[in-house]
């Protein structure tokens, strides 16, 4: 007699009541939510999500939740393209993809400033999700996905982040900067692997995690298939003194498109992460959005993510 297997636990389990949030939860117009910035203040979970208005330019809302599974929305935007200076020429086309950084007391928001000059990230800054500021403008074109670690490293700030590039596939590089506003020090730190999940490019996603075996980090890997790309999140875990050092990267991905509100929408077979929530019982909030349309959370263990980097790992160049 042949005994079937029983199928593992997925490692990230999803919340029995996705989608959490999606465009009728929104207070004013939009078609869309999706990939939000995360971030806990003074106990409440803050989701700054992006939205396409029916014009189809982005715009940033807010919204906040006691258990981070149930959000309210705030009445208008928290970010908008900005209308004078330098800010408004590169935001022009919208606002888009934030991630937050709890660092020095308050907390960065990097995002990407479209424009009819290309992608560029911005840098603002908010104490307490009230009102936020523009710091600069902290790439050129074309740049997409910045995260900063939330720590320094030898005194200097540090982030992840994907240049585009004709000539390789698209990589994640870090960068160093003293002051976050002047940046270089730039170095590849891992490239997509051919024939893998994520052949095609990967991104950075979440802002990292500390963890004793290192600094988690939640990326984007894409595949590209016949009926267009597939979007799937992956792990990998930095060095806590030199997070230039990539100690191993999984090679299977921890979530894929699977559910109807992943599989279909303004942007099939993409899940897109942009924000992760580490819990003090040791797991992880891991919010996405599904299809460019709705957003969704998935509870996975920080232990069970460090374990994929370091006993299932492939090279990260």
């Amino acid at each position: 007699m042949v005994q079937s297997k029983v199928p593992s636990e997925p490692v990230v389990r999803r919340y029995d009541h996705n989608p959490i949030f999606t465009k009728d939860d929104v207070p004013y117009p939009v078609a869309t939510v999706h990939n939000a910035g995360m971030a806990k203040h003074d106990g409440r979970y803050m989701m700054l999500f992006r939205s396409h208005r029916l014009n189809g330019r982005s715009v940033l809302g807010l919204a906040e939740s006691k258990d981070g599974f149930s959000f309210r929305a705030r009445p208008e935007p928290f970010m908008v393209p900005a209308t004078e200076g330098i800010f408004a020429e590169y935001e022009e086309y919208g606002v888009e993809d934030p991630r937050i950084c709890f660092l020095g007391g308050e907390y960065l928001i990097s995002y990407s400033a479209y424009s009819r000059h290309g992608v560029r990230i911005g840098l603002a800054k908010t104490h307490d999700f009230e009102s936020v500021e523009r710091v600069a403008l902290i790439t050129q074109a074309d740049y997409r996905n910045v995260v900063i670690f939330p720590e320094k490293f030898n005194g200097m700030y540090a982030r992840l982040d994907r240049p585009n590039t004709g000539i390789a596939p698209w990589s994640i590089w870090i960068s160093y900067s003293p002051d976050l506003i002047h940046w270089g020090d730039s170095r590849v730190v891992m490239r997509p692997l051919p024939y893998h999940w994520d052949e095609m490019k990967i991104g950075p996603g979440a802002t990292p995690i500390r963890t004793e075996a290192g600094w988690l980090h939640i990326y984007h890997g894409v595949f590209k298939t016949m009926d267009g790309s597939v979007y799937r999140l992956g792990v990998a875990l930095h060095d806590l003194r030199d997070p230039s050092k990539v100690l191993g990267v999984s090679d299977e991905w921890i979530l894929a498109p699977e559910t109807p509100w992943e599989l279909s929408g303004y942007v099939h077979n993409v899940v897109f992460c942009c924000g992760a929530i580490a819990e003090e019982d040791g797991t992880v909030k891991i919010y996405w959005g599904g299809a460019d349309t709705v957003m969704n959370v998935g509870v996975a263990k920080i232990s069970d993510l460090v374990d994929l980097c370091l006993k299932k790992s492939r090279p990260p160049m």
